[in-house]
C-alpha cells in the first residue's frame, strides 16, 4: 500500500486541527493562526513536489495508487492515483492554495480562524478531486469543495456576497445532481464505481452513452464555465475575497476542464466525437463573448472574471479537438490560466486593500506611484494576452495547432481555429485598455497619490507567480513531458473508437 497520496491529500486537515486547538486570547495572537495555515499549505506544496519526484512520466497508467475496498457490497473503493492527466493539476492546487493563503495575511481581519479553516478544507477537497479514481469518492470530494467556497464568499466577500455565494452554490450543485444520476446508473449496471474498471467495461452502459455524456458534461460545463452556463462566475469572482478569487480562478474552474478529460473522453468516446463540433461552437462563442463583454466592464475585477470565460473557451476547444496537441495544450493552458489570472486577481487585491475601490475610473497614474507593482503587473497582463516568451502563448498556440488538425471538427477545422484566433486579438485589446486606464496618465485622485508600492511579502508572492510564467513560456518541454504518455494513451483510445465508428 502506497500512502503518499492519502497523506498529501489530508495533510491540510492537520492544519485545521491545529487551528481549532488554538485559542487566541487577543487580536495580536491571530498571527499564530495565520502562521499555521501558511506553514501547513507550504508543507502540502512540498508534499506534492515529493509526489512529482516519485512520478514516472514514461508510465501512462495510474501511479502511487492507494486502493482498498471501502463499501464492498456496493462496489465502492477508496481509490487514489495520479497520472499525466492530473499531476500538473495536483501541483497547481497546492501552489495556488499556498499563495492564496499567504496573500490574505493582512486582508482578513474578522473571524480569522474560520477563514483559514475553510481555506485548508478547500485545499483537501480540491486535491481529492484530482486524485480520486472511484466515482463515488470523486463525487464526495467534488461536492465537498462547494461548502468552503460558499462560506469564503458569503462571509468575507463584498457587498453582494450573500447573493453571489448562493448563486454559486445552487448553480454548481444543481448541475452536479445530473452527474450523480449518471454515476449511479453506471455503477449499478457495471457493478463497480472504479474508473479504470468502468472504462474497460463500457459495454455495460453503452446504450445510454449519450445521456450519460450529457449528465457529466453539464456538471463540468457549469464549473468551467462554458457558455451559456457562465452567469454565476462574474458575481462569484467579484464578490469573493482576494484569496477566494485566486483559488476560484486558479483551481476550481480547472476541476471542470479536468473532469471533461478524465471522465467524458474515456468513458464516452463515441459521444465525445458526436458532440465535439457543437461543444467547440460553444467554446468559440465563449471566447468571443467573454472578450467583448470584458470591454464593457468598469470594475477591474469583473473584467478579469469575464476574461476567464474567454480564456477557458480555448481550453474547451483544445479538449474537444480530441488529438494529442489539443489535449496537451488544454491541460497546459489550464495551468497557465491559473497562474496568470490568479496573479491578476492578486494584483487587483493589492490595489483594493489600499483604495477600497475596483472602479477603473478611480485610478490612473499608478505607474508613477507604484513602479515595481506596475512593471510586474504589465508582465502578467502580457502573459494573459499570450505574448510569445510567456506562458499563455505556449498553451494557446498548442490548442490552435490541435484544432487546426482536429478530425473531430471535420470537414473544416480551420474555421474553428480562425474564429478562436480572434479571441487572442480581442484579449490584447481589452487587457491593454484596462492597463492604460489603471496605470497610465497623471495621478490625479487622492487615493492613487496615497498608494504605496509592494511590500516584501507581496513581492515574494508575485515573483512566485512570475517564476512559472517565465519558465513555462521559455522552456515548456518539461510540462509536456509530464503528460505526454498519458495523453498519448487517451488519444490512442479515442482513435480506436473513431476507427470503429468508420
Amino acid at each position: 500500500m502506497n500512502w503518499i497520496l492519502t497523506i498529501v491529500t489530508f495533510l491540510p486537515l492537520i492544519g485545521v486541527l491545529a487551528i481549532l486547538l488554538t485559542n487566541p486570547p487577543k487580536r495580536g495572537s491571530e498571527n499564530l493562526v495565520k502562521g499555521i495555515a501558511v506553514v501547513t499549505s507550504a508543507i502540502t506544496f512540498l508534499g506534492t513536489l515529493l509526489i512529482l519526484m516519485r512520478f514516472d512520466p514514461g508510465t501512462p497508467g495510474l501511479q502511487l495508487v492507494d486502493r482498498f475496498d471501502w463499501i464492498p457490497s456496493w462496489g465502492i473503493q477508496y481509490f487514489l492515483g495520479v497520472d499525466g492527466l492530473s499531476i500538473l493539476m495536483v501541483l497547481l492546487t497546492s501552489f495556488i492554495s499556498m499563495l492564496a493563503i499567504a496573500s490574505s495575511w493582512n486582508a482578513i481581519k474578522t473571524q480569522v480562524k474560520q477563514f483559514y479553516i475553510f481555506c485548508l478544507l478547500l485545499e483537501t477537497g480540491m486535491l481529492g478531486v484530482f486524485l480520486a479514481q472511484d466515482l463515488f469518492l470523486f463525487y464526495i470530494f467534488w461536492e465537498f469543495t462547494l461548502v468552503p467556497m460558499y462560506f469564503l464568499i458569503g462571509i468575507w466577500g463584498g457587498a453582494r456576497r450573500v447573493y453571489a455565494s448562493i448563486k454559486f452554490f445552487l448553480y454548481t450543485m444543481a448541475a452536479s445532481l445530473l452527474m450523480l444520476l449518471a454515476i449511479l446508473y453506471m455503477g449499478i449496471n457495471a457493478g463497480t464505481f472504479s474508473l479504470p474498471d468502468l472504462i474497460a467495461g463500457r459495454a455495460a452502459f453503452a446504450g445510454a452513452q449519450d445521456l450519460l455524456f450529457l449528465g457529466f458534461f453539464l456538471a463540468f460545463a457549469v464549473k468551467v464555465p462554458i457558455f451559456p452556463f457562465h452567469s454565476w462566475l462574474p458575481d462569484a469572482h467579484t464578490e469573493a475575497p482576494t484569496a477566494g478569487s485566486i483559488i476560484l480562478a486558479g483551481v476550481l474552474l480547472k476541476m471542470g476542464t479536468y473532469g471533461l478529460i478524465r471522465f467524458n473522453l474515456p468513458l464516452f468516446p463515441e459521444a465525445a466525437y458526436r458532440y465535439a463540433p457543437a461543444i467547440a461552437v460553444l467554446a468559440i462563442i465563449g471566447i468571443i463573448y467573454g472578450a467583448i463583454v470584458s470591454f464593457a466592464q468598469k470594475d477591474v475585477k469583473k473584467l478579469v472574471a469575464y476574461s476567464s470565460i474567454s480564456h477557458l473557451g480555448f481550453v474547451t476547444l483544445g479538449i474537444f479537438s480530441l488529438n494529442a496537441a489539443g489535449i496537451q495544450g488544454a491541460i497546459l493552458q489550464g495551468v497557465n490560466h491559473g497562474l496568470s489570472t490568479g496573479a491578476l486577481f492578486f494584483l487587483v487585491g493589492v490595489l483594493y486593500e489600499q483604495t477600497h475601490t475596483r472602479d477603473m475610473s478611480a485610478y490612473g497614474g499608478v505607474w508613477k506611484i507604484m513602479p515595481v507593482f506596475s512593471v510586474l503587473s504589465l508582465i502578467v497582463v502580457l502573459s494573459s494576452m499570450g505574448l510569445p516568451g510567456l506562458n499563455g502563448f505556449v498553451g494557446e498556440f498548442t490548442i490552435l495547432l490541435g484544432s487546426m488538425g482536429a478530425e473531430s471538427l471535420a470537414p473544416r477545422p480551420w474555421i474553428f481555429t480562425a474564429f478562436a484566433t480572434t479571441g487572442v486579438i480581442l484579449a490584447a485589446v481589452y487587457l491593454l485598455w484596462m492597463f492604460q486606464r489603471v496605470f497610465m496618465g497623471p495621478a490625479e485622485t487622492k487615493e492613487v497619490k496615497g498608494l504605496r508600492d509592494m511590500n516584501r511579502g507581496e513581492l515574494v508572492i508575485m515573483l512566485s507567480f512570475l517564476l512559472f510564467i517565465f519558465w513555462i513560456g521559455i522552456a515548456p518541454s518539461l510540462y509536456f513531458h509530464l503528460m505526454d504518455s498519458s495523453v498519448s494513451a487517451l488519444v490512442s483510445h479515442l482513435s480506436s473508437t473513431l476507427m470503429a465508428l468508420r
